[in-house]
């Protein structure tokens, strides 16, 4: 697994992570898209409402800001490729692809930021700890249920 790595810029910030998994696109992608079970199977997220298809619109808790809720739409929706939600601050891509290897390899991406994001910057905790945590959940999670 790559740790997360981000890149911080004047009016924007980027999160990156990867991982390959030995399970899949299928697994991962019903992992990604059941809202209703992110709890159960993801330390990072609180809960999420809603129904992750394209053009719905969902509500995240999530353990970094526990008293938030993110309301986010799901813009893009390729079954077992791609899945990428956000709101007007920014969006988070997720790439699910095959290896040669047989694996999967999973990678998540988000960008924050626009004109005011200089503005309170310094007030978004950093998402390294919470993407690794995803990455390594997913994965875990994906290659219990392959067993």
């Amino acid at each position: 697994m790559t740790k997360a790595n981000t890149i911080r810029r004047t009016f924007s910030r980027e999160t990156f992570v990867s991982v390959d998994i030995q399970a899949d696109p299928k697994t991962i992608w019903s992992l990604l898209t059941n809202a209703e079970n992110y709890p159960k199977w993801n330390t990072t997220v609180i809960s999420i409402d809603g129904k992750i298809a394209l053009g719905e619109k969902i509500q995240l808790k999530s353990y970094l800001d526990p008293k938030r809720v993110f309301k986010l739409s799901v813009k893009e929706f390729e079954p077992e490729k791609k899945l990428v939600w956000g709101d007007a601050m920014g969006k988070r891509e997720y790439k699910i692809k095959p290896t040669s290897n047989g694996q999967t390899n999973f990678s998540m991406r988000e960008k924050i930021g626009g004109p005011l994001f200089p503005l309170f910057a310094k007030m978004i905790p950093s998402f390294d700890e919470s993407f690794d945590k995803f990455a390594h959940d997913l994965k875990t999670e994906s290659e219990k249920l392959t067993k």
